[in-house]
């Protein structure tokens, strides 16, 4: 498995997709029934197969991830050749980002001497969708990018 498996609650919100990728295998309702009856690691291994399916869509599509913790904010923008990040951190000792006091805090304070940013760019490895992976792995989240841009446009 080249990624995880989703979770049961992504699967069962994937449930027809997970259906017509049965059929893609001329896997039937009845026969998968009896799969997962009497062969329960070859119905992990199908599982496994669509969660990778599934991810590799998925990151195939993703342009902007952000790690949001109490005193940074990591926001990467992936474009065809590139991960780009802007880093910004708080050094109010006082301020967490992850609460709403902290953001509104951060969104009329984002110019003072208690912000940093830091902007960087880094080439994917051979595999681009294992690249960002790792990211959602490390804490990122699927975003629209609203924040990157802003910044984006602000520091850049």
């Amino acid at each position: 498995m080249k990624y995880t498996r989703l979770t049961k609650e992504q699967l069962e919100e994937l449930h027809p997709e997970f259906i017509n990728f049965l059929a893609t295998q001329s896997i039937t309702a009845d026969e998968w029934a009896a799969i997962k009856k009497d062969k329960p690691e070859a119905a992990e291994e199908e599982l496994d197969v669509f969660s990778d399916l599934i991810w590799e869509g998925v990151l195939g599509k993703v342009s902007y991830l952000e790690n949001i913790s109490a005193k940074q904010m990591h926001l990467f923008h992936l474009t065809e050749k590139e991960m780009k990040l802007i880093s910004v951190k708080v050094m109010n000792p006082d301020i967490d980002l992850t609460t709403k006091l902290g953001f509104d805090w951060f969104k009329k304070n984002w110019q003072s001497d208690f912000v940093e940013y830091l902007t960087a760019s880094k080439a994917y490895t051979e595999d681009r969708n294992a690249d960002k992976f790792q990211l959602i792995r490390q804490g990122a989240t699927i975003t629209k990018g609203e924040l990157y841009q802003w910044f984006d446009k602000v520091i850049g």
